[in-house]
């Protein structure tokens, strides 16, 4: 392949392309439209992947909150969160693609990145959810489904940028699985299932 991607700013719109990069392995045909919205060929999402791979990895690189502020910016808002005995700072930023979310960057004392992924929006409406029929993918996210369907257990997902929930009881039970924090898809536990 001759000519390379252009390597020049990397902003919201390449970190957007990141999150989609993720998602396409379940939800492809959403990503597509995602894509198109945000005007990006599939080669800049990929050359995007790739940059933020090279950041996340690059020895003596910036922490993981400095490269967040320098790729989106100052965050929306800022806050505190207690967990336990531990006090978190946690900050916003709104994500285009998805107007009734934030993503949410917890750091724990000292600076650490302890969770980051997309939430919702302070004020925004969270969606209804009475019953798995409700498990929409792209339409709640993590904390959402896990109050939903207390108690919901959490799982290992299959990626770093991964996570799932498993919900109902002994007779039926499923398994939500979650992209940056994002539902993408539902899936019926089977005896010893894990997660794809």
């Amino acid at each position: 392949m001759s000519g390379a991607a252009p390597s020049g700013p990397f902003g919201p719109r390449e970190f957007q392309l990141v999150l989609l990069r993720r998602m396409a392995d379940h939800q492809p045909g959403a990503v597509e439209d995602a894509r198109r919205e945000l005007s990006a060929t599939p080669a800049e999402m990929r050359e995007a992947n790739r940059r933020w791979q090279a950041m996340v990895r690059a020895p003596g690189g910036r922490g993981a909150l400095r490269r967040y502020r320098a790729v989106l910016g100052e965050p929306e808002s800022t806050g505190h969160r207690v967990l336990g005995d531990l006090e978190f700072d946690v900050l916003l930023w709104p994500v285009p693609l998805w107007p009734e979310l934030r993503f949410e960057v917890m750091v724990a004392p000292g600076g650490a990145v302890w969770n980051e992924w997309l939430v919702r929006a302070p004020g925004a409406a969270a969606p209804v959810l009475l019953g798995v029929d409700d498990l929409v993918p792209w339409s709640c996210t993590v904390d959402e489904v896990a109050r939903a369907f207390a108690p919901a257990r959490p799982m290992e997902g299959s990626a770093p940028t991964r996570f799932a929930l498993r919900l109902g009881g002994a007779a039926e039970s499923w398994v939500a699985e979650f992209t940056w924090g994002l539902l993408q898809r539902v899936l019926p536990e089977t005896d010893g299932a894990g997660i794809a």
